[in-house]
């Protein structure tokens, strides 16, 4: 392991201000990265290519966890369960939440409102303590 540092000047400001940018890099002694190793990188980059688009397109590739396995092929829409379309949907915000009426609020978004309320609470206390 290898550790790089680049050293520039910021130009903001009438400060000179130095700035570190580390990065690390795994390679040999001589600076030489391995090729082959236990990973196998280079391996799974041709294995992907190879695959047809016919696979590619009825399975989904690199979800089987087994050894013996072989990865689940994609199902039609309708053998889907509803709420699954459903999970990458916007939720509101604590303060959106905030500035609706309580009252009116359906059930799901007023749970969400008590948990985030609660959550922001707890916080708070939290930073008082640490502060004291």
């Amino acid at each position: 392991m290898k550790l790089v540092r680049l050293f520039g000047a910021s130009t903001s400001g009438s400060k000179d201000v130095v700035r570190v940018v580390c990065q690390r890099t795994f390679g040999t002694a001589s600076g030489k990265v391995k090729k082959g190793g236990k990973g196998g990188g280079a391996n799974d980059a041709s294995k992907a290519s190879s695959l047809g688009k016919e696979i590619k397109a009825s399975s989904v590739v690199g979800a089987n966890t087994l050894k013996d396995g072989s990865d689940p092929k994609i199902l039609p829409d309708s053998d889907y369960p509803d709420c699954l379309w459903h999970l990458l949907d916007k939720r509101p915000a604590l303060s959106e939440l905030r500035r609706k009426n309580v009252e009116t609020l359906p059930f799901e978004d007023l749970k969400r409102f008590v948990k985030l309320d609660t959550r922001a609470r707890i916080k708070e206390n939290n930073s008082i303590k640490a502060k004291n």
